[in-house]
């Protein structure tokens, strides 16, 4: 069989990427793959996969040096090197289940319908029906399919007049490259990103955490509940956010960086420390695909434009990061697999992207999916919300973790739709997908209240925040008003 010729050809190995090979591969299809960077693209090495398990570790450290549960543990050390190594590990495991895959389904190999096949190097289009791959070693090789799936991921922002050098002034990507703990570090940008990193070094206790936020409070795209939870935890655990505050350089000596912020009211301070973090979000890796050469502009935002099908044009469909629609791992892999049954005509549902869950890991974590309160005023959706907190639950009581609410947001307009939930505090990444699930089936507030919740459990406080729509809570808002609540927004 020709080893240059394809059915499809996916640039980038990362969700977007290895969902649409495996999807393509279902179909029985040829299947190219192109990698230049890390098998698993940012969402392993840079990405989910290891600031996740850098979560998990900082999260066990936090535990066990909790002083107020009745024990304590003595000698408790940590060095980061090791902590480092182990999320290295992690991530080569979940490469390595990937390269496993792969290998199965290699040519001449696999003996089935379909192949997988997998080629090193940066892809550039020379047409319509043909990339240049530049490979590691400086050779060249031309690969022909008939669809291509634009799969590059994603790249950290630079922040203006900041110079990352990778050593002491990082971006995301650079995090594992660190030695040791750094005694104080200024994290600059206060969305997910920074806020997640924050945490994580906040609860290993081995760094003072200066994070800078430009906007009155993190967080800006949540609702102000949210964002003054995670800033309340977050203070709480020694983490210094700095409000309203832009960084306006960072000098660099022997043995500290010099920090110049400027903040809204004309103050300036300046700050010592040994490490800065650039968190100021991703943005699409666009640069060597040669995109001119078949006639596809990046769009104003740097990203690509795509139609339903996740298309560009003609046999090019584009996926997850490069896309801008949501840079979430789950939704490049779904829009992976989407865009190769678009190519075959075996979409049978259109993508619905309101109904995406996500995971922002701070201590405690908190989980969203579909609107907040803020965007429902903005597109002017009438709607009713109720708050329950953690601490009327015998579960979150039993495990001493009572800092945490959900919150559903219903439509106000006799249906009762529900529109969005967010929850915050333990096991809320489980508790999301309760009612993440039931969105998509375009339940109502009755057909869900149906189920009845196991006791105890957390997500008791979602059967509860719903009865509490319905006027039939078992606690009642009267006695516990800061623990429960509820409201309703409609337009002047």
């Amino acid at each position: 069989m020709d080893d240059s010729k394809f059915d499809v050809c996916v640039i980038g190995s990362g969700p977007g990427g290895f969902g649409a090979v495996m999807r393509a591969f279902d179909f029985g299809k040829r299947v190219a793959l192109v990698e230049g960077g890390n098998m698993g693209g940012a969402g392993v090495m840079h990405g989910a996969m290891t600031s996740k398990t850098l979560w998990e570790l900082s999260k066990d450290y936090a535990v066990a040096s909790a002083v107020d549960r009745g024990y304590r543990a003595g000698a408790l050390t940590v060095d980061y090197e090791m902590v480092r190594d182990t999320v290295i590990q992690a991530a080569k495991e979940k490469q390595y289940q990937m390269l496993s895959q792969i290998e199965t389904f290699t040519p001449p190999r696999w003996k089935g319908p379909g192949s997988i096949t997998l080629k090193k190097g940066w892809a550039s289009f020379i047409d319509d029906r043909s990339v240049e791959i530049a490979k590691p070693d400086g050779s060249k090789e031309i690969l022909k399919a008939d669809f291509f799936v634009i799969a590059a991921g994603s790249m950290p922002r630079n922040f203006p007049g900041i110079e990352v050098d990778h050593q002491r002034v990082l971006d995301s990507d650079d995090i594992l490259s660190l030695k040791k703990f750094p005694k104080r570090i200024l994290i600059i940008g206060a969305g997910v990103i920074g806020c997640e990193y924050a945490t994580i070094f906040s609860n290993f206790h081995q760094t003072k955490v200066h994070l800078l936020d430009r906007q009155a409070r993190i967080l800006p795209n949540e609702d102000v509940d949210i964002s003054e939870f995670v800033n309340t935890n977050l203070t709480a655990r020694g983490v210094e956010v700095h409000h309203n505050a832009i960084m306006r350089k960072i000098t660099s000596h022997p043995d500290f960086l010099e920090a110049v912020v400027d903040y809204e009211d004309g103050r300036t301070m300046v700050l010592e420390v040994d490490a800065a973090l650039v968190a100021v979000g991703r943005g699409p890796n666009l640069g060597r695909l040669g995109l001119a050469n078949v006639g596809i502009k990046i769009n104003s935002k740097g990203g690509l434009d795509t139609d339903s099908d996740c298309r560009v044009k003609g046999n090019i469909f584009a996926v997850g990061d490069v896309t801008q629609h949501s840079a979430l791992y789950n939704v490049a892999e779904m829009e992976g697999r989407y865009a190769v049954k678009a190519m075959y005509l075996r979409n049978k549902h259109p993508l619905r992207y309101s109904n995406m869950s996500t995971i922002m890991f701070f201590n405690p974590e908190v989980a969203a999916v579909g609107l907040n309160e803020q965007t429902c005023r903005a597109n002017h959706i009438p709607y009713r919300v109720s708050y329950y907190s953690n601490a009327l639950l015998n579960r979150a009581i039993a495990m001493r973790r009572t800092d945490g609410f959900v919150k559903i947001i219903i439509s106000d307009d006799g249906q009762d739709r529900i529109l969005g939930m967010r929850a915050a505090g333990p096991q809320a990444s489980n508790t999301i997908m309760v009612i993440a699930h039931l969105m998509d089936q375009d339940k109502g507030v009755e057909d869900i209240m149906k189920s009845i919740h196991p006791h105890p459990s957390i997500t008791e406080g979602i059967q509860e925040c719903l009865r509490l729509l319905a006027n039939k809570s078992i606690y009642k808002p009267q006695v516990f008003p800061n623990a429960m609540r509820i409201r309703s927004w409609k337009p002047e």
